[in-house]
């Protein structure tokens, strides 16, 4: 049989027995007295959150490397008169290498230096497809230590030293699969710089700022990927080593503001406020 109680009646009836309580007016919750202790945004909220930005500029430049690393260069038939040359558009289709060469050192790419412009496809975009496997297998299996054992921003570091110091090793790769295996470890290691970097940027601020504090490791990611047409364009005809090289040297620069920022950064107590605000604070460090 239905029930004769209106439904107007049973949402109200309902809405009343979820109203607070006096003692809850008069003792603040913890997420209230959090977001009470956060809603301005000072230098040290500011300073946090540009060096945890940091991290995202040097992820970008490893995501895309394998765009300017692993291209084929230009090439040109050894003998301007040789007609059957010049008619080719794919040097696998010359009988012998000896009738082209490259117009760039044999060092500006992985494909020249080791031979591989007429390997297979799934050979050539091996390092890219060794990277991009990493990302997934470390997004699967660091995930959760960032919230348990080593926490967010030892997770954060240990990410960034694995990253910076499989990619200085990439330099020194002989064969296409020592190169594969690097770009493995790195994307391996790269994985979760994202995920904490956003919590690390936006966990300290308040709803005001959330939002907008958020976006600038979107930002840092945007200008790293920049960078790097940049960086391939001076050392443009160079060794492939030397784009892995220069972004090693500009992350040799922030290695200190990213693993000592976070210590220089403290919330002082306010003298007027003895609602114990601060203690609920320190629960999130």
């Amino acid at each position: 049989m239905a029930d004769p109680t209106p439904l107007l009646s049973q949402s109200t009836t309902g809405s009343d027995e979820h109203e607070p309580s006096e003692l809850e007016k008069n003792h603040p919750s913890l997420d209230s007295m959090i977001e009470q202790s956060m809603k301005d945004f000072g230098r040290a909220q500011l300073m946090q959150a540009s060096l945890v930005s940091l991290a995202g500029f040097f992820d970008a430049q490893q995501t895309f490397l394998n765009i300017f690393t692993d291209v084929q260069p230009p090439w040109h038939c050894a003998n301007l008169d040789d007609k059957y040359c010049n008619s080719m558009s794919d040097v696998c289709e010359l009988p012998n290498s000896s009738s082209w060469q490259w117009d760039y050192p044999k060092h500006a790419s992985t494909v020249s230096e080791w031979g591989l412009q007429c390997a297979n496809s799934a050979i050539r975009g091996l390092p890219a497809s060794s990277f991009f496997m990493g990302c997934l297998i470390g997004g699967l299996l660091l995930a959760t230590l960032a919230d348990s054992s080593l926490g967010r921003k030892n997770m954060l570091f240990l990410s960034c030293f694995v990253m910076s110091c499989s990619s200085l090793l990439t330099i020194f790769s002989t064969n296409v699969w020592i190169h594969s295996g690097l770009r493995f470890v790195t994307g391996f290691g790269r994985a979760t710089i994202g995920t904490c970097a956003l919590v690390l940027t936006s966990e300290r601020v308040g709803k005001k700022w959330r939002g907008s504090v958020g976006m600038m490791g979107f930002f840092s990611f945007t200008l790293g990927f920049l960078s790097l047409p940049a960086i391939a364009y001076v050392n443009r005809g160079s060794s492939r080593r030397a784009l892995e090289e220069a972004v090693e040297t500009l992350k040799s620069l922030a290695p200190s503001a990213l693993t000592g920022g976070f210590s220089s950064i403290s919330l002082d107590e306010d003298p007027l406020n003895n609602m114990g605000v601060f203690s609920a604070i320190r629960v999130l460090l």
